[in-house]
């Protein structure tokens, strides 16, 4: 059974994203479209049907881009149970108010059980300053955390390289 990843919002959007100058987004463009390419294979791939809500707005062309790429993921619903852990991750001041919605990501995937999150979101998903209080909140409530990481943190291992 494959391991499985979450698609948070901000991979779908790097994955379809028009290509820009920015040399950092043009590398998190690039690395999310590599990782893209393989990532079927290894993982099975869901996400929610907020990260469906979220991709449909702004410029209707990038809408459709991004619904196209997730229509091929199995969405989870957003329980009672990971609206309940969302609102603790508000709560315990782990996720600001204003982003309760990423808190909802990091529940939706905790409470499924899925292994991994995929984010590219370092302000209040994949930052280390706050990591250790998700994982508290989550086992507080009786969940096991999920793995928090960028696509560059799941690329498969090439052996030729060693």
């Amino acid at each position: 059974m494959k391991p499985k990843v979450y698609i948070e919002t901000t991979i779908i959007s790097y994955l379809t994203a028009r290509p820009t100058h920015n040399v950092v987004i043009a590398g998190r463009q690039q690395s999310t479209r590599d990782w893209w390419e393989t990532a079927a294979n290894r993982f099975e791939l869901v996400a929610s049907e907020l990260v469906l809500n979220e991709a449909q707005g702004g410029d209707p062309e990038a809408a459709r881009a991004r619904l196209a790429a997730i229509n091929s993921l199995t969405l989870l619903d957003a329980t009672e149970e990971a609206l309940e852990l969302a609102q603790q991750l508000v709560n315990f001041g782990v996720v600001p108010t204003k982003a309760a919605e990423d808190a909802a990501h990091i529940a939706i995937a905790v409470v499924n059980g899925i292994e991994y999150l995929v984010t590219w979101n370092y302000r209040h998903i994949a930052n280390a300053t706050i990591r250790s209080q998700i994982e508290t909140v989550c086992r507080n409530a009786g969940f096991e955390p999920v793995i928090i990481c960028t696509p560059d943190e799941l690329m498969e291992l090439d052996h030729d390289d060693e």
